[in-house]
């Protein structure tokens, strides 16, 4: 069964401080516009196809969000997977270490 990523509770400290009133607000209003902007896309049914591409092109700051949500998300996985390594046997290990040696 998938655990579910923790953080670190000094690193949510540090998110919590960085979110006064003021920025968490502007937060959530930059996203209920993009969110709204997507929306809007979606239910267009003239739209037969999605073109995420034009969703990031023509919704200001989305595509700098996922860049930030993406990376963010790395590092709860990179933390997640230096978590469980302990519990591997060292056969598992090895495959490991050959899938990453086969990347180029």
């Amino acid at each position: 069964m998938p655990r579910k990523p923790t953080q670190p509770n000094d690193q949510l400290e540090n998110e919590k401080q960085d979110e006064t009133p003021t920025n968490l607000q502007f937060e959530i209003d930059n996203l209920s516009r993009m969110l709204a902007a997507v929306l809007d896309y979606l239910s267009d049914e003239e739209n037969e196809e999605i073109d995420i591409e034009y969703l990031f092109d023509k919704t200001e700051g989305l595509r700098e969000w996922r860049k930030q949500y993406q990376e963010k998300n790395r590092k709860l996985i990179e933390e997640e997977i230096k978590e469980s390594l302990g519990e591997l046997s060292f056969e598992e290990l090895q495959k490991i270490r050959e899938q990453i040696k086969e990347k180029p």
